[in-house]
């Protein structure tokens, strides 16, 4: 999609659908005013008969009939002033991106004048209406192709192009580009998505400006000691994959992180069989792998100063004749042995090779993603992930303070890291 930056003003802007964030209740500001005396006061109409107030997640679409350059207006309400944030930015450009596509508009026009933070909340809005467009059609048999939104513009009285908008523009392009790879990675079929399949794709995807793949077979893996993936793998007819990836900066770099994601690509308890309902999703247990995998291939186009290495642990977790019992015991690199009670809880014990591995190269910070539990989605639901920490991940990479001892962080996937080491 492109991405234009305006000085324009409501009623000269010409586009397929022009898009107004509205504040609750301020149904009176300029902009919409301008826009009603050139439709002769029937916006006013319409936006009283629909009762439209602006509240967060209210919308209102409007034809102009040629009165004005804009074919189409949507007014997107952003909810009270004091609770707008850039997630606020991001539902409005995703809204519109919907919308959008519902009445076929190929040009989008955002009225971009936020009150404070304009580079940030610049980013935050194309990160939306990017996201927005995501489709997977890989396995439809009668899938139409999608009308594509083929230009953004940003624009205001006043909108000038300078280096911090378009950087905030250009990274959240990168990290779009990240979540697009990240999805379709778990959208494939685990019969495709193999712990094969995502050395292959982190081979195709991870290379190059500073970035470089290694894939470990199962030889290498049992060379590393790393007992947890070897157990998780004994019912399976696929090898298993350590997938690391390095990231190293052209400069000296400023902090050294680890990333490590969770691999099962399909997860059936293994002899703790769970029941079929459950498995039915268990192909996306994958996607803290794929989220690592999608973040590392960003990093050269993001060139962040910090020096980066991901790991990603894969195979699935079946119930074969060779699958490990509950009552086994692993004895791990580090030394340190543990029990197997329920093998259900596979992921915890590929997940202990990763993070004893990075531990040893004693980087500043250690991030762990993961799809561990789905009590975190009992307590949380599906729209925003856990994190748990020994301090929050502002003060390990925002504010550069050191932790000791080394904390990692769980979250639910799939979601790009990448804005916690940016």
């Amino acid at each position: 999609m492109e991405i234009k930056i305006r000085d324009a003003g409501v009623e000269t802007i010409k586009t397929d659908l022009l898009v107004l964030p509205v504040l609750e209740k301020k149904l009176a500001e300029a902009p919409l005013r301008a826009l009603d005396r050139r439709l002769k006061g029937q916006l006013k109409q319409r936006i009283q008969r629909s009762k439209f107030t602006a509240a967060e997640g209210n919308s209102l679409l409007y034809s102009t009939a040629g009165m004005l350059p804009a074919a189409n207006i949507l007014l997107v309400g952003l909810g009270p002033e004091k609770d707008i944030d850039n997630d606020s930015w991001r539902k409005v450009t995703a809204r519109a991106r919907r919308e959008a596509s519902a009445i076929g508009a190929r040009e989008l026009a955002l009225f971009f004048a936020p009150n404070k933070d304009d580079e940030e909340r610049a980013g935050a809005a194309v990160e939306g209406a990017l996201l927005a467009s995501y489709q997977f059609t890989k396995y439809r048999s009668n899938s139409s192709p999608p009308v594509e939104t083929q230009c953004l513009t940003l624009f205001k009285p006043g909108l000038r192009r300078n280096a911090a908008l378009v950087k905030s523009i250009d990274a959240a392009q990168q990290a779009a580009a990240g979540v697009f790879l990240a999805r379709d990675l778990v959208n494939e079929p685990p019969s495709i998505a193999t712990a094969g399949f995502l050395g292959d794709q982190a081979a195709r995807f991870c290379r190059g400006r500073g970035l470089s793949v290694e894939v470990w077979s199962k030889k290498k893996i049992a060379s590393m000691k790393l007992a947890g993936l070897l157990a998780v793998n004994r019912g399976s007819q696929e090898e298993p994959k350590f997938i690391v990836m390095h990231y190293k900066p052209a400069a000296k770099p400023r902090k050294r992180v680890a990333l490590v994601g969770k691999g099962i690509t399909f997860d059936s308890g293994g002899l703790s069989l769970k029941p079929s309902k459950s498995m039915e999703t268990m192909k996306l247990d994958m996607a803290g792998g794929a989220a690592i995998i999608a973040t590392m291939s960003r990093l050269p186009q993001l060139r962040l100063d910090i020096e980066v290495t991901g790991y990603v642990p894969t195979t699935d977790n079946l119930p074969g004749a060779n699958a490990q019992k509950p009552g086994d015991v692993i004895r791990y690199l580090n030394g340190k042995t543990i029990e197997v009670l329920n093998t259900d809880a596979e992921g915890r014990l590929i997940l202990a090779d990763a993070l004893a591995l990075a531990a040893k190269q004693k980087p500043d910070y250690m991030i762990n993603l993961v799809t561990l539990t789905g009590a975190c989605m009992v307590a949380l639901g599906n729209g925003v992930g856990g994190l748990r920490s020994r301090c929050s991940a502002s003060s390990w990479l925002l504010l550069n303070k050191p932790p000791t001892p080394l904390p990692s962080a769980t979250m639910q996937a799939p979601v790009s890291v990448a804005r916690l080491i940016m």
